[in-house]
């Protein structure tokens, strides 16, 4: 069985809720599946003021167990897989306190993908957003 969750994403901006601070006016995310069964997120787009920007890529472990983020000493994540179409991560401080997080989504057709995510950006400004995603 081929997994839903791999594939490469459009950004429906039309169909998206956005953060006040976070208005992409296009983007795309791609999921990718390592040989250990990890997922590996990548994602880039363009700013609402016409600026090209990129995340870092992001490993998902879905075996619900703590793992530490890469370069970012004292944060913690847990991923899970609650069913075959939706990957849960959560990201936490030492003290256990979340920081952010995020929910994605695959729609029973397998060609949307839901994403909805909360944390801190870069300027430590909290953000909440809920973004769709069509299939190429």
């Amino acid at each position: 069985m081929q997994d839903s969750l791999i594939g490469t994403w459009k950004l429906n901006a039309a169909r998206s809720e956005f953060d006040a601070n976070h208005r992409p006016s296009a983007g795309m995310m791609i999921l990718e599946l390592t040989p250990e069964g990890h997922y590996v997120l990548t994602a880039e787009g363009v700013t609402e003021r016409g600026e090209k920007c990129a995340e870092r890529p992001t490993k998902l472990i879905p075996d619900g167990k703590v793992h530490p983020v890469p370069d970012l000493p004292g944060l913690t994540s847990v991923v899970t897989r609650p069913d075959p179409n939706t990957l849960v991560a959560e990201v936490r401080r030492e003290d256990g306190s979340v920081v952010g997080g995020g929910a994605y989504e695959v729609s029973p057709d397998g060609n949307s993908l839901t994403a909805t995510t909360f944390g801190y950006d870069t300027q430590l400004r909290q953000f909440q957003q809920k973004t769709m995603w069509n299939r190429q």
